[in-house]
């Protein structure tokens, strides 16, 4: 029981200090003043079955204030560029959308303040979405790489090569 309380705290912990603030107001957490939605998992409500990853569980209540199109990306800690080694696919739902993608390396990012070597931050493309109405939405994601621990202070559990750290949400500019 003390493990399960442990494995759900560590995806609210307060996370980097230095690094780029959230707005969470009453666990809701506000669309930034450029239009840009971030959401890590570590500030998630988390579910984690270690016995089958694979329903892994992170959630969000997100106000959107500006609506509009938006890319949707994926934030993975990885030891290999070239491949993030998801053994299933991402599931990720908002509002009555819903994206099925097994995770890439898009973008590298060097120098992250999201990993601490021996990981890379890789950013992973997952479609396109337009948010028609404003308003408080729950976004969903399911993913065997949802595990608990902060990478960046050598707590997460992972073994593996990858873990996967947020869903970010940039607004598309015509």
């Amino acid at each position: 029981m003390l493990t399960g309380i442990m494995w759900f705290y560590s995806c609210k912990n307060s996370g980097d200090r230095n690094g780029p603030k959230i707005k969470v107001v009453q666990n809701k957490i506000l669309q930034q003043s450029d239009g840009s939605i971030s959401l890590k998992v570590e500030k998630a409500d988390c579910y984690h079955d270690m016995v089958n990853p694979s329903s892994n569980t992170a959630e969000w209540n997100v106000v959107v204030s500006k609506s509009g199109r938006f890319n949707v990306w994926l934030s993975s800690a990885t030891k290999d560029t070239t491949d993030l080694k998801y053994d299933n696919s991402v599931k990720l739902n908002i509002l009555e959308n819903r994206f099925e993608v097994r995770p890439g390396c898009d973008k590298i990012i060097r120098n992250s303040s999201d990993v601490i070597y021996p990981y890379f931050r890789a950013d992973s493309f997952v479609g396109s979405l337009y948010i028609q109405d404003t308003g408080l939405f729950n976004v969903q994601i399911i993913s065997e790489k949802i595990v608990p621990g902060d990478i960046r202070k050598g707590e997460s559990s992972v073994t593996e090569n990858s873990k996967l750290l947020s869903v970010f949400f940039t607004p598309v500019i015509r």
